[in-house]
């Protein structure tokens, strides 16, 4: 008798659950943000503060995976994208009090993401759902690196690198939200 064909992942969890292993991984993320944050404050740049970061940055590839595997959700689509920019965004906003980063390429990233929950939240009340795109997953990716850097105790002294992919990240969330604003069009008027 032959070899059975492996079949796909099959979804664990339909798209209305709640309690998933990856909302799960999601809300530990809102959890952590305080504590991470505190550290930062009290610490600045340090190795405690950049690994904290580096972990909680990493477990949105691990919240990604468990969605891919278990099967993705409403409430996922909408919590693992609100909890990538609270984490950034409020960290960015430390980087500011410290004097790391300045407020006008941070006040552009926080009213680009402000917008594009608002403009999603109306346009899933429509019933019309932009997926996720990978410029946008490299554009969190900048977001979190750039972070990173300002807290890596051998970067602290260049500076500059921060800032610089602070700005590569600037440019990446405002091409993304022009990508976004244009399939927000597209699919709002095929419905």
């Amino acid at each position: 008798m032959g070899a059975q064909p492996v079949s796909r992942l099959s979804r664990r969890f339909g798209p209305s659950a709640l309690r998933t292993p990856a909302n799960v991984v999601t809300a530990l993320r809102f959890a952590l943000t305080v504590p991470l944050l505190r550290i930062i404050v009290e610490d600045g740049v340090s190795w405690r503060a950049a690994m904290g970061w580096i972990v909680l940055a990493c477990t949105d590839g691990l919240d990604g995976w468990l969605a891919r595997r278990d099967g993705t959700t409403r409430s996922g689509a909408f919590l693992d994208p609100l909890a990538d920019k609270v984490v950034v965004l409020a960290a960015m906003a430390v980087m500011i009090a410290n004097g790391v980063f300045w407020w006008v390429p941070v006040a552009i990233i926080a009213v680009r993401e402000a917008g594009l929950i608002v403009y999603r939240s109306s346009l899933g009340r429509r019933g019309v759902s932009i997926p996720a795109r990978s410029s946008a997953k490299l554009k969190t990716v900048v977001q979190d690196l750039s972070v990173g850097a300002a807290l890596l105790p051998g970067l602290s002294d260049h500076l500059e690198y921060a800032k610089t992919i602070l700005w590569i990240a600037v440019a990446l969330t405002l091409i993304t939200g022009m990508q976004y604003l244009l399939d927000g069009r597209r699919v709002g008027n095929a419905v």
